[in-house]
């Protein structure tokens, strides 16, 4: 594929950040941001799928407006025609190929919900880790301008390995963090993998948005995984989980012997 100078450029510049040691949210803000210049888009929207609650979570958005998307949260993603078409499929598709666009503005996803944003012509790719969603990339334009093209989606496609891999780092933990002790003594206790993470998380002080953006998923989600935590391990306030992992230090000593 013959790509001019400032494509050429801004690909270059995406693969130094999906090479880099960002997190999960700036892996796609940092992304989006790219992909409107290389592609002539407009509006940039990310999301990840949360199979506990069977919907999108963890919202990143560029030019779109807040109250526009709280919307798509509570209630225009489960009215949408497009996205679990697009979702099923592994690489870059615009809109256009699994829904016409004349029958796409009749609906109500488009006229309440894009329009009023001004998104017009769609372009999605979704990440996959196996058979796990970790994250997906939603570009669009404006009226004013041109669908997607064959070419644009083979220049995401081409991106899209580097995304998939820099995503699936950045969801992976870091073996020497401290925080990872509590997964030294959750068989202990009999926590899961997952409240052993967020009881990390707790254990630093991490608040809510913070675990929910860092391990991707809904805040009913990471309520159930809380009081399963506290029924576990006897405790009722969070506060109480760093002294917690502290009284059960020797223990923790002993496991890495």
């Amino acid at each position: 594929m013959y790509l001019k100078d400032k494509e050429s450029n801004l690909i270059f510049s995406i693969m130094r950040d999906l090479s880099g040691d960002f997190d999960h949210f700036e892996i796609r803000q940092r992304v989006g941001q790219s992909l409107l210049k290389l592609l002539n888009a407009d509006h940039f929207a990310s999301y990840v799928w949360d199979d506990d609650t069977n919907k999108f979570v963890a919202g990143i958005t560029i030019n779109m407006a807040d109250e526009n998307i709280a919307r798509y949260d509570d209630y225009y993603q489960f009215k949408d025609p497009i996205t679990p078409s697009l979702q099923r499929r592994k690489k870059a598709t615009p809109v256009s190929e699994i829904m016409s666009h004349d029958r796409l503005v009749k609906t109500e996803f488009y006229n309440d919900f894009l329009k009023q944003d001004g998104l017009c012509y769609g372009m999605n790719f979704f990440a996959y880790d196996r058979s796990s969603n970790i994250g997906d990339v939603r570009v669009w334009r404006a009226e004013n301008k041109e669908d997607f093209s064959k070419r644009d989606a083979e220049i995401v496609n081409a991106i899209g390995p580097s995304f998939v891999n820099a995503l699936i780092r950045a969801r992976q933990p870091n073996n020497e963090s401290p925080i990872l002790r509590f997964a030294v003594i959750g068989e202990k206790f009999h926590l899961t993998p997952r409240e052993n993470e967020i009881a990390d998380l707790l254990a630093i002080g991490s608040s809510d948005d913070e675990v929910c953006s860092k391990l991707l998923i809904s805040k009913p989600t990471l309520r159930s995984h809380i009081t399963a935590i506290f029924k576990k391990t006897g405790l009722c306030r969070r506060t109480q989980i760093a002294q917690f992992l502290t009284d059960h230090s020797g223990f923790i000593s002993k496991s890495y012997r």
